[in-house]
């Protein structure tokens, strides 16, 4: 069983007890994700499976994209509705207020890991520390928020928003810096992750539907996997001859290679895919092989 599993997460889960029902599914051990989600959020999360798991290092596109509601009238210790309420304050600005401040958020900027997050300080996870009641001093980290947009107001003093990122961006935060250009506190009451790289809802699954499959039997499991391959479909294609093929499964280059500079997704005259591979003036190497040795 190899390939991206792209997995619809309920509320509620960590991302790390999707791995675990995943795999007694699977039956497999063997299983890697892309991008953890905090408990509270749902969507997109790309589970590579088998093989498919050393593509994990290796994703071109990092870029995510979310749906997420922002609370105006208090502040909580979590950034989220899930912690506890450490400020609350009249709400006196709304829509138009938003809407004028949003387009200063557009663009690189510097963002602060909040205390709850799985970053690592001295080994020790954050959101550890937090729930002792310590706060330590975190740096600011380069972020990117490529797109963002207001999609209307679900509930009163509520204000949804999609928002289209760089990995590493804490939304919780952001909708925080928000409220507070309005003048305002502010707290994430929803989150839902639409895309992550070049996978999106329309290819995630429920739980419930992957074990559906898992009961219908092997072919349809691996009906609901993606290949590997479309982790790398941004990059051109070559197409190896036989001879070259076997170059590669060798480690062996291949001199006087007839492909302009540049990395490469392989796949056999047959059609299979085979992995990564560079050209560097007119020499052809192997970086990454996701097939056996014949």
């Amino acid at each position: 069983m190899q390939g991206i599993l792209i997995v619809d997460k309920p509320t509620d889960w960590t991302s790390f007890d999707v791995i675990a029902k995943l795999r007694g599914i699977l039956g497999t051990r063997k299983l890697g994700h892309s991008g953890t989600l905090d408990p509270m959020a749902t969507g997109v999360l790309p589970v590579f499976c088998g093989g498919a798991s050393k593509a994990v290092d290796l994703q071109l596109d990092h870029t995510k994209a979310y749906r997420a509601v922002l609370r105006l009238g208090q502040r909580t210790d979590t950034g989220d509705v899930t912690g506890t309420v450490l400020e609350t304050a009249p709400v006196t600005a709304g829509e138009q207020e938003l809407l004028a401040v949003l387009p200063q958020f557009l663009g690189p900027r510097m963002q602060t890991p909040p205390m709850y997050s799985a970053v690592k300080i001295n080994g020790q996870p954050l959101y550890k520390l937090a729930r002792e009641g310590k706060t330590v001093e975190r740096k600011a980290r380069p972020i990117e928020i490529l797109d963002i947009r207001y999609e209307g107001s679900p509930a009163e003093n509520e204000y949804a928003l999609t928002v289209k990122c760089s990995k590493g961006t804490y939304i919780r935060v952001l909708l925080e810096e928000i409220a507070e250009a309005m003048g305002q506190k502010g707290t994430m009451s929803a989150l839902r992750r639409v895309a992550a790289g070049v996978y999106s809802e329309a290819d995630a699954h429920t739980l419930e539907e992957i074990q559906a499959a898992k009961d219908a039997g092997p072919e349809a499991l691996q009906a609901l996997m993606l290949p590997v391959e479309s982790v790398f479909a941004s990059l051109p294609l070559l197409v190896a001859d036989e001879r070259v093929e076997q170059h590669l499964y060798n480690g062996c280059p291949t001199s006087r290679y007839s492909a302009a500079d540049g990395r490469y997704r392989v796949r056999n005259a047959g059609g299979q895919f085979l992995g990564l591979a560079n050209v560097v003036n007119g020499v052809l190497k192997v970086e990454k092989l996701f097939v056996e040795r014949n």
